[in-house]
């Protein structure tokens, strides 16, 4: 007889290489702890705490009731993909065909997963800054692709360095992926390194990602520029974006995806087999949001940039080194100066002091020793979580 191995259980075995290779999200572990506590203050979630603008969800009430309650065309209303096409010309001079260039999807987090499940090929590599949003490197993962870390750093602001992007670049590389304004830094892409990158992409023959979700959530006198828009780019770039942030429509999950229409005829065969369409509901209240919201979209943005200046400055004063942020609403501040990692120092402070954020080890090996902090919470709050944070940087250590 023929010994044969006993095989593991199905349960044991059920689960795919590519499935088991991605850790959880370093994110959820301390959200799922502070949830079972009170009086915390959370700087953990990535989430406006405002409203959406009423209009909006009165839109929203106002298409049920009119009973649009059924699928759209793949591709979403042609009423918000012509809304979203002027709106990317007003604001960034690149124009998109509503009929054929811009998809309507779940959320920008839909729009990421497309985008690389329909170009990659197994083996292909994707340059990918980092620290960065958790979803990048799975996502990548799950397409069959292989992640090339460019490293950013806080001595730099956590710019993007363009020569260590093209050093990066191999026989297999495909594409370069940036997500700016950053998550979870709040780095932003000046003017001249963005045209870098385009040259970059170009001289390689590369295809660009850019998740531009936090693309209106700009201070000072930073001005975004969509990648689409430079001069060459449009042809090899998929731009991502959402409602998400600037409108405060999280759980609405509508965002979008532009790209030339020869390779949003590849990506919509994804989203039509696995999504269908976007909720009708939500896409004739991102319709409403476009039209109605952008004073809304304005008096957010300042509000942020109020909270900014107070959390930056605040943690400075405490003695933890943080970089301006320039986007999105997060500070990255350096904790090494407490002798606490950055695992160490989340877990004390919502232990301690019930104050939660998220260790900036969780967004890839050079968020090592920082923390992000989410300053989409009131401004009173703020204050209360910039005293604790105080006191738990003045306790004595052991």
């Amino acid at each position: 007889m023929t010994d044969v191995a006993p095989r593991l259980p199905l349960a044991a075995r059920a689960l795919s290489t590519r499935v088991l290779s991605v850790p959880p999200s370093g994110i959820r572990r301390f959200f799922d702890i502070a949830a079972s506590m009170e009086d915390v203050i959370s700087l953990g979630v990535g989430e406006p705490d405002f409203a959406t603008p009423p209009q909006v969800i009165e839109a929203g009430i106002a298409s049920l009731r009119a009973e649009r309650t059924h699928y759209t065309s793949n591709y979403g209303t042609l009423e918000l993909r012509r809304a979203l096409a002027d709106h990317l010309e007003r604001r960034y001079g690149v124009r998109y065909d509503p009929a054929t260039e811009i998809l309507v999807t779940v959320g920008a987090s839909e729009a990421v997963d497309l985008a690389l499940r329909a170009t990659i090929d197994p083996g292909d590599e994707v340059i990918l800054h980092e620290p960065s949003y958790v979803a990048y490197v799975p996502a990548v993962v799950f397409a069959g692709g292989v992640v090339r870390h460019v490293a950013t750093r806080f001595e730099d602001d956590f710019a993007l360095d363009p020569a260590a992007v093209e050093a990066a670049i191999t026989p297999r590389t495909k594409a370069l992926f940036v997500g700016y304004p950053c998550n979870p830094t709040g780095a932003v892409l000046p003017a001249a390194v963005q045209d870098e990158l385009a040259a970059i992409a170009d001289r390689h023959d590369l295809l660009v990602y850019s998740d531009e979700i936090y693309d209106r959530l700009a201070y000072g006198d930073y001005r975004h520029r969509a990648m689409s828009a430079l001069p060459g780019m449009r042809e090899r770039t998929i731009l991502m974006g959402g409602f998400s942030k600037a409108y405060a429509m999280t759980g609405w999950r509508v965002g979008y995806l532009c790209a030339p229409a020869s390779i949003l005829e590849g990506i919509v065969k994804v989203h039509q087999y696995a999504i269908m369409s976007a909720p009708t509901t939500a896409q004739d209240a991102a319709l409403a949001a476009i039209a109605t919201a952008e004073a809304d979209v304005e008096a957010m943005r300042a509000e942020y940039d109020r909270r900014r200046r107070l959390l930056v400055d605040g943690l400075n004063a405490l003695g933890l080194a943080t970089f301006e942020p320039r986007g999105a609403f997060y500070a990255f501040p350096r904790i090494t100066a407490t002798g606490l990692d950055d695992e160490a120092f989340v877990e004390r402070l919502l232990a301690e002091e019930h104050v939660a954020a998220v260790p900036g080890s969780a967004f890839g090996p050079s968020g090592a020793g920082h923390v992000r902090m989410c300053y989409a919470t009131s401004h009173a709050k703020l204050e209360e979580a910039l005293e604790r944070i105080g006191r738990f940087v003045a306790r004595p250590r052991r």
